[in-house]
Parts: structure tokens; sequence; C-alpha cells
């Protein structure tokens, strides 16, 4: 009876269609309790880092440098330089280059000189032939590595300052 009361003291307005009418929970006036559940958001990825992607058909010829993780799955001749980011050799790249990187994991091959202020991983079909500096190393069986390797653990202290 009090809601029959409060009905007729207010001006009614025009109902809307089925269709056009929003549910409760998707009205901007609607109240939610303090505490209560509120409804699911969407998940959100959130990559902490951009990285780039070089594909299996793609040779490149010159300097590569960049400010960004970078995924090589291609060949490429010439020097890479990341800027303290992480190159991933995919298990289809053929890389002769001189690589200088934060960290760099090798699921192919790679021809040349080796410097990561962080770490070198050489996965079981990887393949360095070339000398490796580095603050951590692991070398997986299976692997391939022919060179000298040259371990500072100062490395990876001093790139994070």
């Amino acid at each position: 009876m009090w809601n029959k009361q409060q009905t007729q003291t207010q001006p009614q307005a025009p109902a809307a269609p089925p269709q056009a009418q929003a549910s409760p929970a998707a009205s901007p006036a609607t109240v939610v309790a303090f505490g209560a559940p509120s409804a699911p958001r969407p998940a959100i990825t959130s990559t902490p880092r951009s990285s780039a992607h070089l594909g299996s058909g793609l040779h490149i010829k010159g300097q590569l440098t960049g400010t960004e993780d970078l995924e090589i799955d291609g060949k490429v001749e010439g020097p890479i330089s990341l800027n303290g980011h992480q190159l991933i050799v995919g298990a289809t790249a053929v890389l002769n280059s001189e690589i200088h990187s934060g960290a760099v994991v090798v699921y192919g091959k790679v021809v040349g000189n080796v410097f990561a202020s962080e770490r070198v991983d050489i996965r079981t079909d990887g393949s360095v032939i070339g000398d490796i500096s580095t603050a951590r190393i692991s070398i997986e069986d299976g692997a391939q590595f022919k060179g000298r390797i040259e371990i500072d653990p100062a490395k990876s202290h001093s790139s994070r300052s």
C-alpha cells in the first residue's frame, strides 16, 4: 500500500519498449552497496614491455637496433643491438650477427659474438658459434656451443642501476 501512494505522488514516465530497457546492473543510476560483488570485469592482459617479431620469411641484411623485446624466426646478417631488452632466436632463425642485448634465448642458430647484460640461454636445439659475455648462462643438453664464455656477475647489477 505504501508503494501505491508513492507512485501516485510521482509523475509516471512512459514505459520503454521491452528490448530498450536496460538491466539494473547496466544502468548508470544503479546503486551497489559497499562490499557487494560488482559486475565481472573483462580480463586485461598487460605486457610490461612491448615486443616485435620478425617472421621466418624475412631475410634482413644490415644493422638492427631497437628499444623493445624482439623475436626473430628469419635470417639476419648484421649487428643487432637491443639496448638491454630480450632477444629470442626462434627455432627457424639463422643469425650471422654480433648481438648486444639484455637477455638472449637461442632456439635456432647464431654465428657471432653475444654480449648480454643479464643472461644467455641456449636451448636444446640451439646453436651458438662465437664468444659469449654475460652475467648468467644456461646451456641445455643437446645444445651446441663453440667459443669462449666470459661470465661477469657484476654486469647484471650494473645494468639494473
